[in-house]
C-alpha cells in the first residue's frame, strides 16, 4: 500500500486566493478549490476544515507576510508609533497585485462576518497601544487612518493615483508621523 501524497498547504492557499480574486467570494468553495488543486474535497477539508477555516488560513498567511514587511521596515519589536510607521511603509509599497489580493481578502471578510472579530483583534494588537493623550500618538492615529483610507480607495479602484502622487502621499504620511507636515 503506497503512501498518500502530502498536500502542499501554500499551493492550496494560492489556488483559493486565485479563485477569490478571479471569480469572487461566492465561487470560493471547498469543492472549487479541490477541483482546481487536483485533489479530493476531503483532502482540502483535512487540511483546512471548513470554508471559513480556509479563509482564516489565507488571512493568517497574509498577516504573516505583512508582519514580515513591517519588521523589515522598523525591526522586530516596534513600539506603537513605529508600528504605524511600518504600516505606512508596508501599505505604500504595495503593488497592483498586492492591492488586488488585499481587496479580495477584504471582500471575503465582509461576507464572512465571523472573521470580523479576529480582524478587530489584529488591528487592536498592532495599533491599540497608541497613547492618544500625546500629540505623537494622535498624529500616529491620523497617519494610520489616512493610510488605511488611501489603501482601501486604491485597492478597490476608487482612486488611481500616479506613482508621483502616491509617493507624495507617502511623504506626507511620514511627515505627519514625524510632526513635520507643512501644508502650503
Amino acid at each position: 500500500m503506497g503512501r498518500r501524497p502530502a498536500i502542499d498547504r501554500d499551493k492550496v492557499l494560492d489556488i483559493a486566493e486565485s479563485i477569490l480574486l478571479t471569480a469572487g467570494t461566492a465561487s470560493l468553495t471547498i469543492d472549487a478549490v479541490a477541483k482546481a488543486a487536483g485533489i479530493s474535497k476531503g483532502g482540502v477539508q483535512s487540511c483546512f476544515g471548513t470554508k471559513n477555516e480556509l479563509i482564516a488560513a489565507m488571512m493568517e498567511r497574509w498577516a504573516r507576510e505583512y508582519d514580515a514587511q513591517v519588521m523589515a521596515a522598523v525591526g522586530p519589536s516596534p513600539g506603537p508609533v513605529e508600528a504605524v510607521r511600518g504600516h505606512v511603509h508596508a501599505t505604500m509599497e504595495m503593488d497592483e497585485e498586492s492591492n488586488a489580493r488585499a481587496a479580495g481578502m477584504m471582500a471575503a471578510l465582509i461576507e464572512a462576518s465571523e472573521h470580523i472579530a479576529s480582524t478587530r483583534a489584529w488591528y487592536r494588537d498592532r495599533f491599540g497601544g497608541l497613547d492618544l493623550q500625546s500629540e505623537e500618538g494622535r498624529r500616529a492615529r491620523l497617519a494610520f487612518l489616512a493610510t488605511e483610507g488611501a489603501f482601501m480607495l486604491r485597492a478597490f479602484g476608487f482612486i488611481r493615483p500616479s506613482e508621483e502622487e502616491w509617493r507624495g502621499l507617502n511623504e506626507d504620511l511620514l511627515a505627519l508621523l514625524n510632526g513635520k507636515l507643512l501644508v502650503r
